[in-house]
């Protein structure tokens, strides 16, 4: 049995047969993370001291990483004893994952490629979950991960936007396939992409696509809110898309201070928002990112060039949160 350490001093035990994730989750300490499968970069952290071994195959970090001794935390197991530089997520509240059925209460065209599915939840289910996880849908033996779109405060419904991929399985129902009253089952909530107590005065909020979804969810829980612990704060909301047509969605909240700015990367000279990418454009914006939080959900090479860029633009590293959207057939 090995000892753990992370950097707030926060101790557990773990053996060798057992992942650092697990073993601190038996001890009720909560890490970073989404997948759990070692497909994506959420529960990324840098071993200080001691040595690991992986279960499985890691194929998301890069060889510079791997050098430096950063290891996914669901993936990697101690061969002896470790400090970890990272903290725990604190005093969240994590609800334990569960299965329950679904209907689909309706199906509604956001953009070409992109559905709004609302469900509706038994009223039994007593679905918790903080706004900005994600749930598992699954059809028969098919099982997809969709970031919850609407607030925690949910009335038993359960709002999606949903991609179509060519070839998908998944995709295939959605868009040619599914309708009102379609029974599924719901599995979580799942992941740790959630708004974090902070002292910092900027919260920043990157997203492509349908990456927007777990940011609509937390701020729309802030404008249900009756607290006041946001009035000091800036949010910052940068939405990427490649036209004015692919934005799915805009924030229309007046109890807290909102720069929302959207960009776009193919858009022709009409467009006289930003162009680019998100990353890009917050550096543009000269926020002092020392005083702030990041957010990022989307795909995977957005989230990786943005926290390059902005740790290179004193963003402090444990200041930065992501969800990668990983696509699947």
């Amino acid at each position: 049995m090995f000892e753990v350490i992370l950097n707030n001093d926060k101790k557990f035990k773990c053996d060798s047969n057992t992942t650092i994730f697990e073993a601190a989750k038996k001890s009720h300490f909560f890490l970073e993370h989404s997948c759990l499968t070692a497909r994506c970069r959420s529960c990324v952290v840098k071993v200080l001291s001691g040595k690991t071994e992986n279960i499985q195959e890691e194929l998301v970090l890069t060889d510079k990483e791997r050098n430096n001794n950063f290891v996914l935390s669901c993936n990697a197991k101690p061969l002896t004893d470790l400090k970890l530089d990272i903290e725990d997520i604190g005093d969240v509240t994590l609800y334990e994952k569960k299965i329950f059925p679904a209907k689909i209460n309706k199906i509604e065209k956001v953009t070409k490629n992109v559905i709004k599915i609302v469900f509706r939840l038994p009223p039994t289910s007593n679905f918790k979950f903080n706004s900005g996880q994600y749930v598992n849908l699954i059809k028969g033996s098919i099982n997809r991960s969709y970031s919850i779109a609407n607030s925690s405060n949910h009335n038993n419904k359960l709002e999606f936007y949903i991609k179509k991929y060519e070839n998908g399985l998944m995709s295939k129902y959605w868009f040619e396939e599914a309708k009102v009253n379609d029974l599924l089952r719901v599995e979580g909530p799942l992941g740790s992409f959630f708004l974090r107590e902070s002292k910092y005065e900027n919260i920043i909020f990157l997203a492509t696509g349908t990456g927007i979804a777990p940011i609509k969810s937390i701020l729309e829980k802030i404008k249900e809110s009756a607290e006041n612990k946001y009035q000091n704060k800036i949010f910052w909301i940068f939405v990427g898309a490649r036209h004015k047509e692919d934005l799915l969605w805009k924030p229309n909240i007046s109890n807290i201070r909102i720069n929302y700015i959207p960009v776009l990367s193919r858009e022709n000279n009409n467009w006289e928002g930003e162009k680019g990418y998100v990353q890009n454009i917050v550096l543009k914006k000269n926020i002092d990112l020392k005083n702030a939080q990041v957010y990022a959900c989307g795909s995977n090479e957005m989230i990786q060039s943005a926290k390059e860029i902005l740790l290179k633009n004193s963003l402090k590293e444990n200041n930065f949160f992501s969800d990668a959207f990983v696509q699947t057939n």
